[in-house]
């Protein structure tokens, strides 16, 4: 395993992502959701691999809208959004924006964007189990 570090553009939330694969062998894409878009997100799921977020006191700003299933995490001093978790089965799982972590500029600026308009909770939580990562929350 690998660990890729990364943050939010202050500093206060930490990111470890630690994944067997290769920069090139992740492939981000970008959701057409108006959250996602207005943050120029690049989101990426592992399920080889896993994601832990650490937050300062306080810096962590929680959001849900949609489907209210998925906490989307921003940081409360500079704004960033870093990824997004949810619960499921007892467990946490998330997603990752590429753009928090340091190789970011290993990625496609301008992946393909998915379109998950329509999608009722219990398809969306089957798409994000085959697609999402384990994750730990520490805040």
């Amino acid at each position: 395993m690998t660990t890729y570090p990364g943050s939010c553009h202050c500093g206060a939330i930490q990111i470890k992502y630690q994944t067997p694969k290769e920069p090139a062998a992740m492939r981000p894409g970008r959701c057409s959701c108006t959250f996602c878009r207005r943050h120029g997100a690049r989101t990426m799921g592992d399920p080889e691999g896993s994601v832990e977020y650490r937050a300062a006191p306080g810096a962590l700003s929680k959001y849900r809208f949609g489907l209210g299933i998925t906490d989307y995490l921003v940081c409360s001093r500079c704004g960033a959004y870093v990824g997004a978790v949810m619960e499921d089965d007892g467990r946490l799982i998330a997603t990752l924006n590429v753009n928090a972590l340091d190789i970011r500029d290993s990625f496609d600026p301008a992946p393909p964007l998915h379109v998950y308009d329509g999608e009722d909770e219990q398809h969306r939580r089957s798409r994000r189990r085959k697609f999402w990562m384990p994750a730990t929350l520490i805040a």
